[in-house]
């Protein structure tokens, strides 16, 4: 007899018409999804007899164990990972490996032995990235890192498009909010480059660090403009800060876009307002984990993917007035 599938994340986002993002703030009691809304999540779960992830993993009799090494650094119940998290179990669980999140030790280790390894949240030089690679060869890297398998979004050219269409908004100030990391570098590089092409002149007070983060967006960007500097376009390499650069200049009396234009990065669902921002496909991004990490456990030599990046454009962009 044919084992059941268990219901994922997805399965209950179709059936209750919203998206992951809602259905995760639902089962996590956060706020911002309207009472119906969470009626009609909570049914479906029910229905389904969904389980969220870290409990289906012990009910799935999967043999075939899979570790994801996580950064301390990395805020894994940020929307973003919590999206990462489930396409990863989804695409694992349809070629029968079991996930489950494994524990460091003080040299940065995995604790547990598994089939293979997904490594999130690494940072220029980390020192974890070589000893797996020496260590656990089927080791799978959300990043970059020549000379082990790896994948990620196109960031560079993802930032370029974005600070692209402020330019072609005809902006000239362009403030960018960055943050430390891989990550923050390669968008910002995207933004760097955009600029040096289109012959905008680069100013280093136009870039602030919002730690990948609303809040710290928000402090980063209310103060800039309180110490008078100026800019008609923004990009931020993440929605969430994104969404706090727009908060501090709607509480400057300032109005998005019509004095200010914003751009994001991520495309996470259910954010509140039509931002225009960079989608990056995060199940994409999963799907090629997967093969990616059979390729590493049947020892092919490593290689890296781009996933590629496309602009969406909607409210928080407009032609420089």
């Amino acid at each position: 007899m044919q084992q059941r599938r268990v219901p994922t994340i997805s399965d209950v986002a179709r059936l209750a018409g919203v998206s992951t993002g809602t259905v995760s703030r639902v089962l996590n009691r956060r706020p911002g999804v309207r009472p119906e809304t969470r009626e009609r999540v909570l049914a479906v779960v029910e229905r389904l007899g969904y389980v969220p992830m870290a409990a289906a993993r012990e009910l799935s009799g999967h043999t075939n164990k899979v570790g994801v090494l996580v950064s301390p650094r990395v805020w894994k119940y940020s929307p973003y990972f919590i999206l990462l998290f489930e396409a990863l179990s989804d695409s694992l669980w349809n070629e029968n490996f079991k996930l489950e999140e494994i524990p460091l030790n003080a040299a940065g280790q995995p604790m547990i032995e598994a089939e293979g390894y997904i490594v999130l949240g690494a940072h220029d030089h980390d020192p974890r990235l070589e000893q797996m690679v020496r260590q656990h060869p089927s080791t799978v890297l959300v990043g970059v890192q020549p000379g082990m398998f790896w994948v990620a979004p196109d960031d560079p050219g993802g930032a370029y498009l974005a600070t692209e269409h402020l330019i072609k908004l005809g902006h000239r100030e362009i403030a960018h909010l960055s943050a430390a990391g891989q990550v923050g570098r390669e968008r910002f590089e995207g933004y760097r480059q955009a600029l040096e092409d289109y012959r905008v002149p680069y100013r280093s007070e136009l870039v602030f660090d919002g730690a990948f983060s609303t809040l710290p967006a928000y402090r980063a960007v209310r103060r800039a403009w309180e110490q008078g500097i100026r800019f008609s376009g923004l990009f931020a390499a993440s929605d969430e800060m994104a969404l706090g650069a727009i908060a501090a200049l709607e509480d400057l009396n300032l109005r998005i876009p019509q004095d200010v234009s914003v751009v994001g990065f991520d495309d996470l669902p259910d954010l509140g307002r039509p931002l225009t921002t960079v989608r990056q496909e995060i199940p994409e991004i999963a799907r090629t984990v997967m093969q990616l990490l059979k390729e590493a456990i049947s020892r092919a030599p490593p290689r890296g993917v781009r996933v590629p990046v496309q602009l969406v454009v909607r409210d928080t962009t407009a032609r420089k007035r």
